[in-house]
Parts: structure tokens; sequence; C-alpha cells
């Protein structure tokens, strides 16, 4: 899943989210059944038959997870996903993803760049250093889906300590600064 929805234009919500089951030759009334399923647990019913550019950005993220999760795929790649998305959408998201990774329980690697959002979102942290991009640390959050955001910010705080170097490094190599 990536930052932009990479939705099909010329599909509907409903086509969207079958997609994936079509290609695995998912016969039609299963395809159907599931895509509208996940289409329900995404809060999208009522708009199966609406095209991606009658979406804002907030409704075609949910329709880009339903179509990824409608194929039951082990592991789910997620690259910037809430990046394109304003704050209060972003934030919506996050929720929405933390309550159905809790459904799901599927392994999930998300690539961001916002560290509250890393530990929000995750169990363990892979910290990256500048270039070249390499493991520099990970940490267990050890946080569970009812921490405080005392506890969140504090974790986050953790993680800035860890990770300003390497942002630091990285604007001098490319020569930005104040």
């Amino acid at each position: 899943m990536f930052q932009h929805f990479a939705l099909f234009p010329w599909k509907t919500v409903l086509g969207n989210v079958e997609y994936g089951l079509a290609e695995r030759g998912v016969a039609k009334a299963e395809r159907r059944r599931t895509a509208q399923s996940f289409i329900d647990m995404v809060k999208l019913n009522g708009f199966e038959n609406t095209f991606p550019n009658r979406l804002s950005g907030g409704m075609q993220q949910p329709v880009a997870i339903a179509r990824m999760l409608a194929c039951e795929p082990s592991i789910l790649l997620m690259d910037e996903p809430f990046g394109a998305l304003d704050a209060q959408t972003r934030k919506i998201m996050q929720e929405e993803l933390r309550e159905l990774w809790q459904r799901f329980r599927k392994t999930v690697v998300f690539v961001t760049h916002d560290v509250r959002e890393a530990v929000f979102l995750s169990q363990r942290v892979v910290v990256m250093s500048a270039r070249p991009g390499r493991i520099k640390t990970i940490i267990e959050t050890g946080l569970g889906p009812d921490a405080t955001r005392a506890a969140i910010d504090a974790k986050a705080d953790e993680l800035w300590d860890l990770l300003r170097d390497e942002v630091v490094r990285t604007i001098a190599e490319e020569g930005g600064g104040l």
C-alpha cells in the first residue's frame, strides 16, 4: 500500500476491492460478498458504485485498505500510506488501522517519517541511519492499545533522540539548513 492510493480510476469502490479477488479467480458471487464485507468494515457502505475521483483522500485510503485486506495477505506492506492526508484524517486513519490490526493480527511493515505515528502504531520501531540507510537500532515500544498520550509522547521523544543526529546529517549532506 502506497502514499498515493493506487486505485483504478475506471473502477468503482466495489470494483477496486474486488480486483485482487478477480485476479485470483474467485467466483463472482464470492468475490462480491467478500468485497462488500470489507467495504462495510471500512465504513464505506453506500459508496460501492462511486468512482475514486468522487471520493476524498480520507475515503480513498479505506478503499485501498479494503482491497488489500480482501486478498488475505499474511504481511501488509505500507509505505507512508497516510502521508498525503490532512492531519485530522491521518489521525482517524491511524486509529482505524490500529483497530484493524487488533481484529486481524497481521504482520504490518509500516514506513513513516512521523516518529509519533511510528510509536502509536507499532510494537517495534526500526530506526534507520542516514545514507546509506541501515538499521541503526530496533526499539520495542512496550506500549499496548490503551497507552496514554504521555506514554506515547515519552517513547516518541526517546526515538527522536536516537534519530535526530541522522536527520541533521541528512540535511547537511543535502546542503539544507536554516
